[in-house]
């Protein structure tokens, strides 16, 4: 697919209404790609200050996750290295108890394959979350397959959801640190490796 394409379907995602009723601050889908972009994170949806900006990841989870990653943020926005196609790509709305909503239904369907079709460079995939990982792999358990993160390479590596909560279970998984992280940025230096 070459550049104008992607970038006319693009054009037309942001232009999408399809779960507009539904969502409470409105429709602004938010993604990031390129034709030559060689890591792919798939996340859950944007968060209200993603919504704000329109820019994946500009919050405090997007600093932590670049800190897994050993990611500085003009490397992580750089599209022609990095893809960001979460699994929903308007923000959700809340849960009555907190957290956000899961990423609407309808939007997977509508789009995530056709822009997933057209990145064909893409090497490796971060599947940052339950959504994403159950979407690709699947039910499952996140610390399970965080653990076991061998067991998906080369193709996909998951990781935790990277909010405030993940602090706590980091505290209590020390191998993430010792073992998961060192492996994830040497997974990603591999995909970007000419």
């Amino acid at each position: 697919m070459s550049d104008e394409t992607l970038a006319q379907l693009v054009t037309q995602i942001r232009a999408c209404t399809a779960c507009a009723t539904h969502l409470p601050l409105g429709p602004r889908p938010v993604l990031h790609v390129s034709p030559r972009a060689r890591l792919l994170i798939a996340s859950q949806a944007p968060g209200t200050k993603v919504h704000e900006t329109g820019i994946s990841f500009n919050d405090v989870s997007g600093d932590r996750l670049r800190s897994w990653l050993g990611m500085d943020k003009t490397t992580f926005y750089d599209t022609e290295r990095v893809a960001l196609v979460p699994m929903g790509f308007c923000y959700p709305g809340r849960l009555p108890k907190g957290g956000d909503c899961p990423p609407r239904p309808e939007c997977a369907p509508l789009w995530r394959e056709k822009v997933l079709s057209e990145l064909k460079n893409v090497r490796l995939t971060l599947l940052v979350g339950s959504y994403a990982q159950n979407a690709i792999l699947g039910p499952g358990k996140v610390s399970e397959r965080v653990e076991h993160f061998r067991d998906y390479l080369p193709q996909y590596f998951p990781l935790p959801h990277p909010s405030w909560r993940t602090g706590a279970w980091e505290k209590r998984n020390p191998w993430f640190t010792t073992e998961v992280l060192p492996a994830l940025r040497h997974e990603i230096a591999r995909a970007f490796a000419t």
